[in-house]
Protein backbone atom coordinates (compact mmCIF):
# COMPACT_ATOMS: atom_id res chain seq x y z
CA UNK A 1 0.00 0.00 0.00
CA UNK A 2 1.53 3.75 -0.91
CA UNK A 3 2.02 5.41 2.35
CA UNK A 4 3.06 9.12 1.62
CA UNK A 5 5.36 10.35 4.62
CA UNK A 6 5.49 13.89 5.19
CA UNK A 7 9.33 14.56 4.16
CA UNK A 8 9.73 16.71 6.83
CA UNK A 9 8.67 14.28 9.68
CA UNK A 10 8.28 14.66 12.73
CA UNK A 11 6.05 17.81 12.38
CA UNK A 12 5.99 18.30 16.32
CA UNK A 13 9.11 16.90 18.52
CA UNK A 14 9.73 17.55 22.43
CA UNK A 15 11.91 20.41 22.00
CA UNK A 16 8.93 22.03 20.38
CA UNK A 17 6.89 22.25 23.26
CA UNK A 18 7.52 24.23 26.98
CA UNK A 19 7.21 22.19 30.14
CA UNK A 20 4.17 23.66 31.72
CA UNK A 21 5.51 22.34 35.19
CA UNK A 22 9.05 23.36 37.07
CA UNK A 23 11.32 21.46 37.35
CA UNK A 24 10.03 19.08 34.48
CA UNK A 25 10.90 18.65 31.04
CA UNK A 26 8.97 17.58 28.24
CA UNK A 27 9.96 13.90 27.25
CA UNK A 28 7.43 13.03 24.64
CA UNK A 29 4.41 14.81 22.85
CA UNK A 30 2.66 12.00 20.93
CA UNK A 31 -0.86 10.41 19.97
CA UNK A 32 -2.54 13.44 19.30
CA UNK A 33 -6.49 13.10 18.87
CA UNK A 34 -7.40 15.61 15.53
CA UNK A 35 -10.14 18.19 15.27
CA UNK A 36 -10.80 20.31 12.36
CA UNK A 37 -12.48 23.83 14.03
CA UNK A 38 -12.60 27.86 12.75
CA UNK A 39 -10.36 26.88 9.65
CA UNK A 40 -7.64 25.49 11.14
CA UNK A 41 -6.38 21.56 12.17
CA UNK A 42 -6.18 21.44 16.79
CA UNK A 43 -3.84 18.48 17.48
CA UNK A 44 -5.19 17.48 20.70
CA UNK A 45 -1.15 16.70 22.15
CA UNK A 46 -0.67 13.90 24.58
CA UNK A 47 2.11 16.20 26.44
CA UNK A 48 4.59 14.33 29.01
CA UNK A 49 6.39 15.68 31.40
CA UNK A 50 9.22 14.37 33.85
CA UNK A 51 10.94 15.63 36.72
CA UNK A 52 14.52 16.54 36.30
CA UNK A 53 17.33 14.45 38.20
CA UNK A 54 20.40 15.41 38.11
CA UNK A 55 21.82 12.16 39.18
CA UNK A 56 21.86 9.10 36.56
CA UNK A 57 20.93 6.86 39.54
CA UNK A 58 17.87 8.52 40.45
CA UNK A 59 14.87 8.46 38.60
CA UNK A 60 12.32 11.16 39.62
CA UNK A 61 8.52 10.67 39.24
CA UNK A 62 5.66 12.86 40.01
CA UNK A 63 1.71 13.06 40.59
CA UNK A 64 -0.78 15.08 41.58
CA UNK A 65 -1.68 14.82 45.19
CA UNK A 66 -5.46 15.61 45.67
CA UNK A 67 -6.02 14.51 49.51
CA UNK A 68 -6.37 18.07 50.26
CA UNK A 69 -8.86 18.94 47.75
CA UNK A 70 -6.72 20.65 45.45
CA UNK A 71 -3.95 19.03 43.34
CA UNK A 72 -0.53 19.48 44.35
CA UNK A 73 2.52 18.04 42.40
CA UNK A 74 4.60 16.00 44.32
CA UNK A 75 7.43 14.66 43.37
CA UNK A 76 9.33 11.34 44.19
CA UNK A 77 13.23 10.06 44.16
CA UNK A 78 13.55 6.28 43.95
CA UNK A 79 17.33 4.88 43.52
CA UNK A 80 18.02 2.57 40.79
CA UNK A 81 19.37 -0.15 42.74
CA UNK A 82 16.80 -0.07 44.96
CA UNK A 83 15.87 -3.70 45.67
CA UNK A 84 11.92 -3.45 45.54
CA UNK A 85 11.81 -1.54 41.94
CA UNK A 86 11.93 -2.60 38.39
CA UNK A 87 13.27 0.01 36.35
CA UNK A 88 13.67 -1.85 32.66
CA UNK A 89 10.57 -0.28 31.25
CA UNK A 90 11.43 3.33 30.64
CA UNK A 91 7.26 4.20 31.04
CA UNK A 92 6.88 2.76 34.08
CA UNK A 93 8.68 1.70 37.53
CA UNK A 94 7.21 -1.75 38.58
CA UNK A 95 7.08 -3.50 42.16
CA UNK A 96 9.08 -6.67 42.08
CA UNK A 97 7.13 -8.23 44.72
CA UNK A 98 3.56 -8.04 42.56
CA UNK A 99 4.89 -7.15 39.31
CA UNK A 100 2.29 -4.45 39.29
CA UNK A 101 2.97 -0.83 38.61
CA UNK A 102 4.39 1.37 40.67
CA UNK A 103 4.67 4.63 39.55
CA UNK A 104 4.54 6.10 35.81
CA UNK A 105 7.96 7.75 35.09
CA UNK A 106 6.07 10.81 33.00
CA UNK A 107 3.05 12.77 33.88
CA UNK A 108 0.95 13.85 30.99
CA UNK A 109 -1.66 16.50 30.01
CA UNK A 110 -3.79 17.94 26.75
CA UNK A 111 -2.36 20.52 24.87
CA UNK A 112 -3.36 22.35 21.54
CA UNK A 113 -1.28 22.38 18.63
CA UNK A 114 -3.15 24.73 15.58
CA UNK A 115 -2.21 25.23 12.25
CA UNK A 116 -3.53 26.22 8.89
CA UNK A 117 -2.13 24.03 6.83
CA UNK A 118 -1.55 20.81 8.82
CA UNK A 119 1.67 20.88 9.10
CA UNK A 120 3.42 23.68 10.71
CA UNK A 121 1.77 24.22 13.97
CA UNK A 122 2.04 26.68 16.38
CA UNK A 123 1.62 25.31 20.08
CA UNK A 124 -0.05 26.68 23.16
CA UNK A 125 2.03 27.02 26.14
CA UNK A 126 -0.36 25.90 28.83
CA UNK A 127 -2.51 22.77 29.26
CA UNK A 128 -5.86 22.63 27.53
CA UNK A 129 -7.22 19.95 29.75
CA UNK A 130 -4.80 19.06 33.18
CA UNK A 131 -5.68 16.48 35.81
CA UNK A 132 -8.19 18.16 38.18
CA UNK A 133 -9.44 14.96 40.05
CA UNK A 134 -7.82 12.20 41.86
CA UNK A 135 -8.84 9.80 39.61
CA UNK A 136 -6.30 11.55 36.84
CA UNK A 137 -3.96 11.68 39.47
CA UNK A 138 -1.21 10.15 37.47
CA UNK A 139 -2.36 12.06 34.07
CA UNK A 140 -4.42 12.21 31.14
CA UNK A 141 -3.75 10.50 27.92
CA UNK A 142 -4.19 9.76 24.16
CA UNK A 143 -7.38 11.84 23.69
CA UNK A 144 -9.71 11.23 20.53
CA UNK A 145 -12.27 13.78 19.58
CA UNK A 146 -15.50 13.07 17.88
CA UNK A 147 -17.59 15.58 16.67
CA UNK A 148 -21.26 15.11 17.18
CA UNK A 149 -23.42 18.57 15.52
CA UNK A 150 -21.31 21.36 17.07
CA UNK A 151 -20.29 19.61 20.22
CA UNK A 152 -16.83 18.01 20.30
CA UNK A 153 -16.59 15.37 22.46
CA UNK A 154 -12.56 14.48 23.98
CA UNK A 155 -11.99 10.92 25.22
CA UNK A 156 -8.67 10.38 27.28
CA UNK A 157 -7.44 7.79 29.34
CA UNK A 158 -7.86 9.07 33.19
CA UNK A 159 -4.56 7.28 35.15
CA UNK A 160 -4.75 6.88 38.69
CA UNK A 161 -3.54 4.14 41.34
CA UNK A 162 -6.58 2.92 40.84
CA UNK A 163 -6.45 2.14 36.86
CA UNK A 164 -6.65 3.80 33.65
CA UNK A 165 -10.67 4.61 33.03
CA UNK A 166 -11.48 6.82 30.10
CA UNK A 167 -12.85 10.57 31.00
CA UNK A 168 -15.32 12.28 28.53
CA UNK A 169 -14.86 16.73 27.99
CA UNK A 170 -16.72 18.55 25.96
CA UNK A 171 -16.36 21.95 24.40
CA UNK A 172 -17.74 24.04 21.33
CA UNK A 173 -14.91 26.48 21.14
CA UNK A 174 -11.33 25.22 22.31
CA UNK A 175 -11.35 27.36 24.65
CA UNK A 176 -13.53 25.90 27.67
CA UNK A 177 -15.13 22.52 27.97
CA UNK A 178 -17.55 20.76 30.14
CA UNK A 179 -16.63 17.44 32.37
CA UNK A 180 -18.67 14.57 32.27
CA UNK A 181 -16.62 12.45 34.37
CA UNK A 182 -15.58 8.73 33.57
CA UNK A 183 -17.61 7.42 31.02
CA UNK A 184 -16.06 3.72 31.38
CA UNK A 185 -14.24 2.66 34.76
CA UNK A 186 -10.84 1.17 35.01
CA UNK A 187 -9.37 -0.57 33.38
CA UNK A 188 -10.34 0.48 30.00
CA UNK A 189 -8.68 2.77 27.52
CA UNK A 190 -8.39 3.21 23.57
CA UNK A 191 -11.87 4.54 23.44
CA UNK A 192 -13.05 6.60 20.80
CA UNK A 193 -16.91 7.55 19.83
CA UNK A 194 -18.15 7.57 16.66
CA UNK A 195 -19.60 11.22 14.98
CA UNK A 196 -23.11 10.22 14.97
CA UNK A 197 -26.22 8.01 16.24
CA UNK A 198 -26.55 5.15 14.27
CA UNK A 199 -30.71 3.64 14.40
CA UNK A 200 -30.85 6.07 17.40
CA UNK A 201 -28.01 5.00 19.67
CA UNK A 202 -24.24 6.26 20.09
CA UNK A 203 -21.77 3.91 19.81
CA UNK A 204 -17.96 3.62 20.78
CA UNK A 205 -15.05 1.54 20.81
CA UNK A 206 -13.22 0.33 23.48
CA UNK A 207 -10.51 -1.71 25.20
CA UNK A 208 -10.75 -3.59 28.21
CA UNK A 209 -7.60 -4.60 30.02
CA UNK A 210 -8.06 -8.04 31.56
CA UNK A 211 -6.73 -9.21 34.59
CA UNK A 212 -6.93 -13.13 34.60
CA UNK A 213 -9.39 -14.48 31.43
CA UNK A 214 -9.06 -12.99 28.42
CA UNK A 215 -6.85 -10.56 26.63
CA UNK A 216 -6.42 -6.55 25.25
CA UNK A 217 -8.94 -6.42 22.75
CA UNK A 218 -11.39 -4.36 20.74
CA UNK A 219 -15.01 -4.21 22.01
CA UNK A 220 -18.06 -2.03 20.77
CA UNK A 221 -20.33 -0.34 23.47
CA UNK A 222 -23.69 1.68 22.74
CA UNK A 223 -25.40 4.79 25.12
CA UNK A 224 -28.50 6.59 25.13
CA UNK A 225 -26.64 9.61 26.47
CA UNK A 226 -22.62 9.58 25.96
CA UNK A 227 -22.44 8.95 29.56
CA UNK A 228 -23.91 5.51 30.56
CA UNK A 229 -22.59 2.85 27.86
CA UNK A 230 -24.07 -0.92 28.01
CA UNK A 231 -24.64 -3.72 25.61
CA UNK A 232 -20.86 -4.16 25.31
CA UNK A 233 -20.00 -6.79 22.80
CA UNK A 234 -16.66 -8.22 21.49
CA UNK A 235 -15.72 -6.69 17.96
CA UNK A 236 -11.64 -8.23 17.28
CA UNK A 237 -9.11 -9.81 18.67
CA UNK A 238 -5.63 -10.51 18.55
CA UNK A 239 -3.91 -12.90 15.88
CA UNK A 240 -2.37 -16.26 17.13
CA UNK A 241 0.84 -15.38 15.72
CA UNK A 242 2.15 -12.26 13.99
CA UNK A 243 2.21 -8.27 13.76
CA UNK A 244 -1.14 -8.22 16.11
CA UNK A 245 -0.72 -11.20 17.95
CA UNK A 246 -0.17 -8.87 21.66
CA UNK A 247 -3.20 -6.39 21.90
CA UNK A 248 -4.77 -4.28 19.59
CA UNK A 249 -7.29 -1.11 20.19
CA UNK A 250 -9.01 1.21 18.61
CA UNK A 251 -7.05 4.32 16.93
CA UNK A 252 -8.49 7.33 14.98
CA UNK A 253 -12.52 8.30 14.93
CA UNK A 254 -13.97 5.69 12.42
CA UNK A 255 -14.68 7.13 9.11
CA UNK A 256 -18.35 6.73 7.34
CA UNK A 257 -17.69 5.52 3.83
CA UNK A 258 -20.43 4.37 1.43
CA UNK A 259 -19.21 0.85 2.28
CA UNK A 260 -19.25 1.27 5.57
CA UNK A 261 -17.39 2.39 9.19
CA UNK A 262 -13.75 2.52 8.60
CA UNK A 263 -11.35 2.29 11.88
CA UNK A 264 -8.08 2.59 11.54
CA UNK A 265 -6.79 0.43 14.73
CA UNK A 266 -3.46 -0.13 16.26
CA UNK A 267 -2.15 -3.42 17.42
CA UNK A 268 1.29 -4.66 18.57
CA UNK A 269 2.99 -8.25 18.42
CA UNK A 270 4.54 -9.92 21.59
CA UNK A 271 7.87 -7.83 20.98
CA UNK A 272 5.99 -4.63 21.56
CA UNK A 273 6.20 -3.46 17.82
CA UNK A 274 3.29 -0.84 17.06
CA UNK A 275 1.49 -1.39 13.47
CA UNK A 276 -1.31 0.20 12.42
CA UNK A 277 -4.54 -1.72 10.64
CA UNK A 278 -7.26 -1.29 9.03
CA UNK A 279 -11.06 -2.99 9.22
CA UNK A 280 -14.55 -2.04 7.93
CA UNK A 281 -17.80 -2.25 10.23
CA UNK A 282 -21.52 -2.22 8.82
CA UNK A 283 -23.22 0.77 8.46
CA UNK A 284 -25.97 -0.31 10.14
CA UNK A 285 -24.84 -2.22 12.89
CA UNK A 286 -21.08 -0.88 13.36
CA UNK A 287 -20.78 -5.03 15.71
CA UNK A 288 -20.48 -6.60 13.03
CA UNK A 289 -16.84 -6.60 10.55
CA UNK A 290 -17.39 -6.69 6.97
CA UNK A 291 -13.58 -6.62 6.12
CA UNK A 292 -10.34 -6.22 7.60
CA UNK A 293 -6.31 -5.34 6.61
CA UNK A 294 -4.89 -8.91 6.71
CA UNK A 295 -1.35 -6.55 7.00
CA UNK A 296 -0.74 -3.58 8.48
CA UNK A 297 -1.45 -0.32 6.31
CA UNK A 298 1.46 1.01 8.15
CA UNK A 299 4.49 0.17 10.18
CA UNK A 300 7.78 1.62 12.04
CA UNK A 301 10.03 1.65 8.87
CA UNK A 302 11.74 5.26 9.31
CA UNK A 303 14.29 6.33 12.07
CA UNK A 304 11.78 8.53 13.87
CA UNK A 305 9.54 5.70 14.12
CA UNK A 306 11.97 3.05 15.14
CA UNK A 307 13.93 4.98 17.70
CA UNK A 308 13.31 7.31 20.46
CA UNK A 309 12.06 6.78 23.91
CA UNK A 310 9.85 3.65 23.15
CA UNK A 311 10.99 2.67 19.80
CA UNK A 312 9.09 0.98 17.12
CA UNK A 313 5.71 2.11 17.73
CA UNK A 314 2.95 4.00 15.21
CA UNK A 315 0.39 4.58 16.74
CA UNK A 316 -2.88 7.30 15.53
CA UNK A 317 -5.60 9.21 17.76
CA UNK A 318 -6.78 10.93 14.71
CA UNK A 319 -6.78 11.80 10.92
CA UNK A 320 -8.91 14.10 8.53
CA UNK A 321 -10.72 12.66 5.49
CA UNK A 322 -10.12 14.83 2.28
CA UNK A 323 -12.10 13.45 -0.57
CA UNK A 324 -10.34 10.03 -1.19
CA UNK A 325 -7.10 11.55 0.78
CA UNK A 326 -6.65 10.26 4.35
CA UNK A 327 -4.27 12.46 6.66
CA UNK A 328 -3.47 10.58 9.57
CA UNK A 329 -1.48 11.98 12.35
CA UNK A 330 0.09 9.59 14.71
CA UNK A 331 2.72 9.41 17.93
CA UNK A 332 6.45 7.87 16.68
CA UNK A 333 8.37 5.81 19.55
CA UNK A 334 6.28 7.64 22.29
CA UNK A 335 8.28 10.80 21.28
CA UNK A 336 6.88 12.80 18.70
CA UNK A 337 4.18 13.67 16.37
CA UNK A 338 4.38 12.66 12.68
CA UNK A 339 2.29 12.79 9.40
CA UNK A 340 1.23 10.29 6.76
CA UNK A 341 -1.47 10.47 3.70
CA UNK A 342 -3.03 7.16 2.44
CA UNK A 343 -5.99 7.01 0.04
CA UNK A 344 -9.11 6.13 0.94
CA UNK A 345 -9.73 3.84 -2.22
CA UNK A 346 -6.54 2.19 -1.19
CA UNK A 347 -7.46 1.01 2.05
CA UNK A 348 -10.54 -0.38 1.20
CA UNK A 349 -9.34 -2.21 -1.74
CA UNK A 350 -6.50 -3.65 0.61
CA UNK A 351 -9.91 -5.16 3.03
CA UNK A 352 -10.70 -9.17 2.72
CA UNK A 353 -13.94 -8.87 3.03
CA UNK A 354 -16.08 -11.16 5.38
Amino acid sequence: MKVRRYPHNPIITPKDVKPYLKDHQVIGVFNAGVAEYDGEILLLLRVAEQPISEDPNIVNVSYIDFSDGVGKVEIISLHKDDPNYDFSDPRTIFNKENRKIAYLTSLSHIRIARSKDGYNFTIDETPFIFPENEREAWGIEDPRVTKIDDTFYIQYSAVSPEGIGVGLVATEDFQTYKRHGLMLHPENKDVTIFPEKINGKYYCLHRPVPASIGRPEIWIAESDNLEQWGNHQFLLGVSSDGWENGRIGAGAVPIKTDEGWLEIYHAADQNDRYCLGAILLDLDNPAKIVGKTPEPIMEPVEKYEIEGYFGNVVFTCGAVVNGDMVRIYYGVADTSIAVAEIRLSDILQQLERY
